[in-house]
């Protein structure tokens, strides 16, 4: 089972057991857990769980830590002017590992059985035109 879920303005697609990078979530500690309800898509062996179909679907996570990215180099240049600025960035990320992924409590999707019968009213209706049914 996977689901695809929103976490930092990206789009990530996980399972359980996995370990992802997210941007950087301030305010919590290693250990903690985290649930992403806003699910994109949930795909359970085969059948895909999208929209309203996914009901409370809940994908819980831990945190593990935290780490820099690799660095980015910025390099601005405007010809014949001398002008030439160089700049890096290494963003910080949280590591998170992926606990459960559940499509929670739904509601029963079967159609309810129309009524039967009243078991005092006949089987067959009476014949038309007033003729007596043989009786036996």
């Amino acid at each position: 089972m996977y689901a695809v879920i929103k976490a930092g303005g990206k789009q990530q697609k996980v399972k359980t057991g996995d370990i992802i990078e997210i941007e950087l979530v301030k305010g919590q500690e290693q250990g903690e857990s985290v649930t992403f309800s806003p699910i994109l898509v949930v795909d359970d062996d085969g059948k895909s769980h999208f929209g309203k179909d996914l009901g409370k679907a809940v994908v819980k996570a831990k945190l593990v830590g935290e780490e820099k990215g690799d660095k980015v180099k910025i390099f601005k240049y405007r010809p014949k002017t001398g002008y030439a600025k160089r700049q890096g960035h290494r963003q910080m990320y949280t590591l998170i590992e992926i606990e459960d992924v559940s499509l929670g409590k739904r509601a029963s999707t079967k159609k309810a059985e129309p009524p039967s019968a009243p078991a005092d009213l006949p089987a067959e209706p009476a014949s038309a035109e007033g003729e007596a049914a043989p009786e036996a």
